[in-house]
């Protein structure tokens, strides 16, 4: 994974170690690895959890919830645990787009 890709994934992980960190309570757990031709990235925090987060793009003029819905647009697959002891999400991007 090289160029664009690359930078696409580093900035979707850095936004789940912002919410992480930003609302799961100050601290987070990071785990990163290569499989079946993806890289994949799990983050996880000991928050209170979150709703649901929207599939749709935020109203331009919205404070918050650009974080997940960026991640999602950056990202090859998404997905989203949460509940009353934390929040956990697992991310990939394929390391050759064409395979």
């Amino acid at each position: 994974m090289t160029g664009e890709r690359l930078d696409d994934f580093v900035v979707a992980v850095n936004e789940l170690l912002t919410n992480a960190v930003r609302h799961g309570g100050g601290t987070g757990h990071l785990t990163l690895w290569t499989s079946d031709g993806s890289v994949v990235c799990d983050v996880s925090d000991y928050g209170a959890g979150l709703d649901a987060p929207a599939p749709r793009r935020p109203m331009p003029d919205q404070p918050g919830g650009w974080g997940l819905w960026l991640v999602r647009e950056l990202t090859d697959t998404c997905e989203i645990k949460s509940g009353p002891d934390g929040t956990a999400v697992r991310i990939s991007s394929r390391t050759d787009p064409q395979s």
